[in-house]
């Protein structure tokens, strides 16, 4: 078996066309997992399109081969027994609590004959009903919708809320739901310039009263929104706002209940989004909204009518985990202790690490393979993050996320130290570009 990339000629490859019977274009390349066994044959197949088959070699497999080496950007090493994995988002290392496993154990007994259905036929006495009420509660707002992912809940939410042809303010780094639900909604996109609300006061004036969009901390930099300004500016435009709370619920605020609350902003936020596969380590998420705008939401939102609710296990499982997480300031304190301790040490060694200061760290390499070789030499020492490209960053700007979790140990921090300290002779950091943009910004700003 191989697993390296194996292209047909161009010529081949356009003669071939798949879309008719009968006619197969031989494969653009094929790639093997360790993990498949290829020895049984494949199955017969009809084939790509040739408009596909001329995508794929234009646009894909350049990247394949030479950004890539031949291989999928994700498969790197596989990860042994001792291994600091900071490649997840479980925060607050509550995942297998057993205070959580004995309750979707014993709602499984309990909802044995559970029906699946969409989740806009739930009725109010179902578990669902009291997650959503337990989530507006915690969150103080007037209600809550319980979805499928978090990708849903934005998603569902942009797509109702947001008025066709009317102008969505959202963040330039906000994550790609969020887009999405602009899209969906057919409304205009107006991207403003990352944390900057000066930049959205402007582009307010200029479009007019719309939909402001923004996350609380953002998935790829771990930077913190200047929510109390963004606020500001959004309520003097006319503008209602989304606030995403996906990294920051459980981790940030009094009992984990998000920026939102711990700025006092609840009340003049008008929709609260956020995944429940973050600190939450579940698979779910949510957002909140005023009571008046439920019946049409539930009847409006695609990804609510169009797919099939949670499982009650699921359901009561993540109403466990609410408590835990609510108890959970010890976790909250250790995980802002360990991001503090680890960003002052990236940052002594140079590494450019100062667009973002929560428990997210990106080390935002620039080009593909040099993030590629970045990785390589992480997972070489046992130190396993998680490779971000195009589409979750723009091509030029990928890099290795690393998660902190409240669970690493006083030992695992020190060798984090150590191996960052040893592989920065070799991987540079202080040449990266985002370092080279920093020190430029830096001395414009001295000269200011």
């Amino acid at each position: 078996m191989s697993d390296t990339l194996e292209i047909q000629p161009r010529a081949q490859a356009a003669d071939a066309d798949s879309s008719q019977p009968g006619v197969h274009a031989p494969p653009l390349f094929s790639s093997t997992p360790a993990a498949v066994d290829w020895s049984t044959p494949a199955p017969p197949h009809p084939g790509l399109s040739g408009a596909l088959r001329a995508r794929l070699q234009r646009e894909f497999l350049p990247r394949w081969t030479h950004a890539w080496g031949g291989r999928f950007f994700a498969d790197g090493r596989m990860p042994g027994p001792d291994a600091i994995r900071l490649d997840g988002n479980d925060y607050l290392s509550i995942s297998g609590h057993p205070q959580i496993i004995a309750a979707q154990i014993e709602a499984l007994r309990h909802y044995a004959s559970f029906i699946s259905q969409s989740s806009i036929f739930q009725k109010a006495t179902q578990p669902s009903a009291r997650l959503e009420a337990e989530l507006a509660r915690w969150l103080e707002a007037p209600d809550a919708v319980l979805c499928q992912s978090g990708y849903a809940a934005n998603l569902g939410l942009l797509q109702v809320i947001a008025e066709p042809g009317s102008p969505v303010y959202i963040d330039a780094l906000a994550h790609m739901s969020l887009w999405e639900g602009v899209r969906a909604a057919g409304a205009c996109a107006r991207p403003f310039r990352h944390n900057s609300p000066e930049h959205l006061a402007r582009c307010i004036r200029a479009h007019g009263p719309g939909l402001v969009v923004v996350d609380a901390v953002y998935s790829t930099t771990g930077a913190l929104c200047p929510l109390a300004e963004i606020v500001e500016v959004a309520e003097r435009g006319g503008c209602m706002i989304v606030v995403d709370e996906s990294h920051s619920l459980g981790t940030h605020g009094p009992q984990g209940r998000g920026l939102c609350v711990a700025l006092g902003l609840s009340h003049r936020v008008h929709f609260i989004t956020a995944s429940l596969a973050k600190a939450f380590a579940g698979r779910a998420g949510f957002f909140t909204l005023p009571r008046e705008l439920r019946p049409y939401l539930m009847v409006s939102s695609f990804p609510n009518v169009f797919s099939s609710c949670l499982a009650p296990y699921e359901v009561i499982g993540l109403q466990a985990t609410l408590e835990v997480v609510q108890g959970a300031d010890a976790l909250r304190q250790r995980l802002s202790a360990l991001t503090a301790d680890l960003r002052r040490h990236l940052t002594s060694l140079r590494y450019p690490v100062e667009q973002g200061s929560e428990q997210i760290i990106a080390l935002e390499a620039g080009p593909e393979p040099a993030t590629l070789a970045l990785r390589d030499q992480l997972e070489a020492r046992g130190v396993f993050g998680a490779v971000f490209c195009a589409p979750a960053t723009t091509r030029d700007r990928a890099m290795v996320r690393l998660t902190l979790s409240a669970g690493l140990t006083d030992p695992e921090m020190q060798r984090l130290k150590d191996v960052f300290t040893e592989i920065a002779p070799s991987v540079q950091p202080w040449n990266w570009p985002i370092a080279r943009r920093q020190r430029l910004h830096r001395k414009e700003a001295d000269t200011v």
